[in-house]
């Protein structure tokens, strides 16, 4: 598929906003990534889902700015009694965007884009079902494919009825999350008539607040504000310019070529709050960023081993030098700011010398071995080499000589979640304000007792699944939370991976912005802002 090649980033945002139309109002935003597609469903990381959020809506939502959920595409919805069946209303008249590949839409949502949405994960003889691969992580992570009975109309088109096989807890949060967008069905079939239904996830098709334009790799998204459901957006064009680069994408925010920004370096921070033109959004980030040990891969999957490496890491100096006051260190792996977080699990110290006698005790001598680093820059990991880095120097101390790897970010994600490393980097940044969405999504196992595609660490451990599997089916939150610090206390007595931070979340913006929220949850949404003059 070919699709029309625009100007680079910068060029492109300047021409914007110097040559637009008179009445017209552009915002860019400077991201710091390519996405892999634009289909939800099929991605794990934030770099697209952000890239995909202009495009599409969900059934329920999250308040701008909070963990609040409410109407999406659903007006509203019931829970049955014995909490297993949800029952979801529909707006009515609500639009799908034309594409910009010739598809016109010819009707409203209805149900039957519901259950097409989800029926494609699902439901392995879909039309959709190996397009663009066949992998639907977040669903298959999170159980669904067990979770869920059925999906069916109601009594009307505007009905949804979804069975579950057990109450769950936060069931209404997750229909908030990206993997459960609503597609329009009269899209597919428009493109799978047409030949070309590798289209879809490519040049996508919503009900959102912007409209897809165009995308440029490595340079340029570009929307259009859709006058839809939600009322039309504030400003005409959305540019997202992909600026890898910390330090590039502070440079254009000065200069007026973006004026929403992602992950600025700590350094440059003190410098941002005394820029007349910026304000510096912050909120603690509902996130943690972990160095994982590989658990099936010898001799990490002893215990003591593993232990015994988050021993040799000093994670003090890390916090220093790569987070500069924007983080604090970890000790659990839900961040402090969560509900259920246990206060009483005792933190790993920094003890190279007593990292090296347990090692030797273990057997372990003259280690070779891999530290995986991410190639982009994320909230929970502002500069993932320079940790490396540092990780390969503590590990050196004590006999461990460890060699650096990345791949693009993409390829970084497939081959960890298939676990080609050996030890890793990477974080999270909560999906729903769930502990759920932490501890069993990053560090549980699928039905078949493997981990699951988002378990870095490749840990299984029964007691927790257990744990986490009960906590997740009970209603009264305190009775969860007990259930939940348990749970910590079995990872950190496992250490699957080392936890090494929870980070402030800082978001540079020009002041001529207003309405923008930071999201607890790493979103990036745009449909309530505007630019002054």
């Amino acid at each position: 598929m070919k699709i029309r090649t625009l100007l680079g980033a910068a060029l492109l945002a300047s021409s914007m906003l110097i040559t637009g139309a008179a009445s017209a109002k552009s915002l860019v935003y400077c991201s710091e990534g390519s996405p892999e597609n634009f289909t939800p469903a099929i991605n794990t990381t934030g770099t697209s889902f952000d890239a995909a959020r202009p495009v599409y809506n969900r059934l329920v939502q999250f308040t701008p700015g909070t963990t609040q959920v409410e109407p999406g595409l659903a007006e509203s919805w019931t829970v049955s009694e014995d909490g297993k069946t949800i029952t979801f209303k529909l707006r009515p008249s609500v639009k799908f965007h034309a594409g910009v590949n010739g598809f016109t839409p010819t009707r409203d949502l209805t149900a039957e884009d519901v259950i097409w949405s989800f029926e494609r994960q699902r439901n392995p003889d879909h039309p959709y079902a190996k397009v663009s691969g066949g992998s639907y992580d977040y669903f298959n992570d999170m159980g669904m494919p067990d979770l869920i009975e059925s999906i069916s109309k109601g009594d009307d088109d505007m009905t949804v009825v979804i069975k579950l096989t057990a109450p769950n807890a936060p069931i209404i949060a997750n229909f908030a999350m990206d993997f459960a967008t609503i597609h329009s069905a009269e899209y597919a079939k428009f493109l799978m008539d047409k030949g070309t239904p590798e289209q879809f996830d490519q040049i996508p098709v919503g009900t959102g607040s912007f409209q897809f334009v165009n995308y440029q790799k490595d340079a340029v998204i570009r929307f259009k504000a859709f006058d839809g459901w939600a009322g039309k957006p504030k400003i005409d064009d959305l540019v997202y310019a992909i600026t890898p680069d910390a330090t590039a994408r502070y440079a254009k925010l000065k200069a007026n070529e973006c004026q929403v920004m992602i992950a600025p370096n700590p350094a440059d921070l003190p410098d941002m709050k005394q820029n007349a033109d910026v304000n510096v959004l912050e909120q603690a980030g509902l996130n943690i960023g972990y160095y994982a040990l590989n658990a099936q891969k010898p001799p990490f999957d002893k215990p003591e081993v593993r232990r015994a490496i988050a021993m040799a890491i000093d994670r003090d100096a890390i916090i220093s030098e790569v987070y500069q006051g924007a983080g604090q260190k970890a000790k659990n792996p839900i961040p402090p700011t969560m509900w259920s977080y246990n206060e009483e699990t005792v933190d790993i110290p920094y003890d190279p010398a007593k990292a090296q006698e347990m090692l030797k005790a273990a057997g372990v001598e003259g280690l070779k071995t891999d530290i995986w680093w991410m190639p982009v820059q994320r909230p929970y990991n502002p500069n993932a080499k320079r940790m490396a880095e540092m990780i390969q120097a503590d590990l050196a101390k004590v006999g461990i000589e460890a060699t650096l790897v990345s791949y693009e970010w993409g390829e970084y994600r497939k081959r960890m979640q298939a676990g080609e490393h050996q030890t890793g980097m990477l974080g999270w940044t909560g999906d729903n304000g769930d502990p759920d969405n932490f501890l069993a999504v990053l560090l549980g196992c699928n039905a078949e007792g493997r981990p699951n595609g988002n378990n870095i660490p490749k840990w299984c451990n029964k007691e927790f699944q257990e744990v986490v599997n009960k906590a997740v089916q009970i209603t009264d939150q305190a009775e969860r939370a007990k259930l939940y610090k348990r749970a910590q206390e079995i990872v950190a007595a496992e250490v699957p991976w080392v936890n090494i931070a929870h980070s402030t979340v800082f978001e540079p913006i020009r002041k001529t912005v207003t309405g923008y929220k930071v999201s607890p949850l790493g979103a990036h949404e745009f449909q309530n802002v505007d630019i002054t003059e």
